[in-house]
């Protein structure tokens, strides 16, 4: 549609100011609604988090009984050591791996809910909402971004609390064996903490730049491949490439400023801590050697010790990730809370019963969101009554498919009224009043499906007599019959299978299907051969017979059989009437029909 097509803009940047105010709140905490409905799995994956981590502390105690069990002359004493030690050992396995199951399920159940989520919003977005932001970084923050959450919810997250278990209760336990080894280690903790919140600050932002720049090239990438003929056309390849190439690079460069910064955090963190724990038990062999506690006091205080630095050392490598997960979820939280330009209304109207489609735009006023300064419409009124075919005609960028967007509820007007049978569009959910409309577009839209799905894409309960009988409406049904399996023939990505023509047919096999009462065709034959558009026209006539019709066309010849044309010139009307009034009165519309009808004649 030639009069709704916008430039696309980059999607806007938060400032740094946004961003610190989501750092101090927590992005993260925009998890807990899609975690709720699973609080009985959250909670038996925390008492599984809880059980490891309590053997895993019970495993020094247990080593130290065995160690000192050496000196003592009972070997029935000795072996219940070893006993337990097993026993131990046998139940860390067993809630090892009942954590694993339970938090990797709860993490894949949590971010299909949330790809689902995002992917209900965004398929209910207005167009004005794809104007600002493209189409393939929306796809990167579904697929990307949730992907890095469930790596944290379904690992990191449980990894970091299990940590947090084993850091709290290894101090505990460090000062149960060793008050005075445990002041010093103690002394080292502020140290070690520094590090961690400085670098970890600048390794959020990073993260965040690193998704941004991931979700420009896959942006990139999805542009250059939906016009990938056109790019090979215009022999653009090496061009195309060039710049995929640099934003790629960009994000690596991102990426290796991020990893270099987590690599000195992590290096910064292990030194200081083994060091502290190396220094602290030299003062402890000291006090084996003075008698002042037991070798299996030691090696039991060493255990904990190396749990506790261990647990630091996990904990700075988690906190990177627990950033990049911040990151990764302001920017789905930002899908999910993007306002729509188009809203529908808390409690909507119904159309009345019997209505037949009758439209009204009542001084209708309307901008392009991306181009506030050119008018679209500027005072359009027009009432279509029911049953009535009316076609739109004027040059490009008259206005003449904005009223297809304005009926469709894709935009708001800026001022004036929409209304079908008597009902202002806004009054009406969107989903209500479009269930009443069929279009055909100019780019007919083709899935990746057989050739009857996407018929049946009009109507999904339509059986498969109903479909064919549309196509043969549409004249499309002998060149499916003739395909290599018929109706179920699988059309491609985009229908790049099927010519333009072929196409076509299939979308107006589609809206026949819908059996609307109002039925839109934007340039519905433009594709078609003279005979497929001489019975396509026939099949519009009938099926115009008792709906509105609304005909968007360039070619004059498609639409002089219409019951009224309404003539548009630079989002205005200029001129209404027959085919023969219009031709009659002279201006615009005569000169059109002038020059095609010449131009026809000549070339014939």
């Amino acid at each position: 549609m030639s009069d709704s097509t916008a430039a696309s803009t980059p999607a806007p940047k938060r400032s740094e100011e946004e961003r610190e105010k989501s750092r101090r709140i927590g992005s993260l905490k925009a998890l807990a609604p899609f975690m709720a409905p699973y609080k009985g799995l959250v909670f038996a994956a925390i008492a599984a988090l809880v059980l490891t981590a309590t053997v895993s502390l019970l495993l020094p105690l247990a080593v130290r009984r065995v160690v000192d069990g050496f000196e003592t002359e009972s070997v029935a004493l000795l072996d219940q050591y070893f006993v337990a030690a097993l026993a131990i050992a046998g139940l860390l396995a067993l809630g090892t791996g009942l954590r694993y199951y339970l938090v990797t399920r709860l993490g894949e159940r949590v971010v299909a809910d949330i790809r689902k989520a995002v992917f209900s919003r965004m398929i209910h977005m207005s167009p004005a909402f794809f104007e600002r932001i493209m189409t393939g970084e929306v796809l990167s923050r579904i697929t990307t971004d949730t992907t890095l959450l469930l790596s944290v919810i379904g690992s990191s997250v449980s990894v970091a609390l299990r940590n947090v278990l084993l850091f709290l209760g290894g101090l505990g336990m460090m000062l149960y064996t060793s008050p005075k080894l445990t002041g010093l280690v103690l002394l080292i903790v502020p140290v070690v903490i520094v590090p961690i919140v400085l670098l970890g600050r600048r390794l959020r932002m990073l993260s965040r730049q690193n998704q941004d720049w991931i979700a420009e090239s896959s942006g990139k990438a999805s542009e250059a491949l939906l016009s990938a003929q056109a790019v090979q056309a215009f022999t653009n390849e090496r061009a195309t490439a060039g710049q995929f190439d640099d934003v790629t690079e960009l994000s690596f460069e991102s990426a290796k400023t991020r990893i270099r910064t987590r690599a000195i955090m992590t290096v910064i963190v292990i030194a200081l801590v083994f060091a502290g724990v190396v220094g602290v038990l030299w003062i402890g062999a000291r006090d084996v050697r003075a008698e002042a506690m037991s070798v299996g006091e030691l090696i039991q205080f060493l255990i904990y010790a190396i749990m506790v630095a261990g647990s630091v050392g996990a904990l700075s490598e988690i906190w990177g990730e627990l950033q990049r997960a911040s990151g990764a979820t302001e920017r789905l939280v930002e899908l999910l809370g993007d306002d729509d330009s188009v809203a529908d209304p808390v409690q909507g109207q119904t159309l009345p019963q019997g209505g037949r489609g009758q439209i009204a735009f009542e001084d209708v006023h309307f901008h392009y969101p991306t181009r506030p300064d050119a008018a679209a419409l500027a005072g359009v009124s027009l009432t279509i009554r029911p049953g009535e075919t009316v076609a739109l005609v004027g040059p490009s960028g008259a206005g003449k498919s904005t009223i297809f967007q304005l009926l469709l509820r894709f935009y708001d007007p800026i001022s004036g009224k929409v209304s079908l049978d008597g009902v202002d569009l806004r009054d009406m959910t969107r989903a209500h009043f479009r269930k009443s409309i069929a279009l055909v577009p100019q780019d007919p839209v083709i899935f990746a499906a057989s050739a009857r799905e996407n018929i049946r894409f009009g109507r999904p309960d339509a059986s498969d007599a109903e479909v064919e009988d549309a196509a043969r409406a549409a004249a499309a049904h002998d060149f499916l019959t003739a395909l290599p399996e018929g109706y179920d023939t699988y059309v491609g990505e985009r229908g790049i299978m099927l010519s333009g023509g072929q196409k076509q047919r299939i979308a107006i096999a589609r809206a026949i299907l819908r059996d609307a009462p109002v039925l839109l065709l934007d340039e519905a034959t433009s594709a078609l051969d003279a005979e497929s558009e001489r019975a396509v026209q026939q099949a519009v006539t009938e099926l115009s017979a008792d709906r509105t019709t609304l005909i968007v066309a360039h070619r004059l010849a498609t639409v002089k059989q219409a019951d009224r044309i309404v003539v548009f010139e630079a989002g205005q009307i200029v001129a209404e009437g027959t085919h023969e009034d219009l031709v009659a009165g002279g201006g615009l519309y005569a000169r059109l029909a002038r020059l095609q009808f010449t131009e026809g004649l000549a070339a014939e």
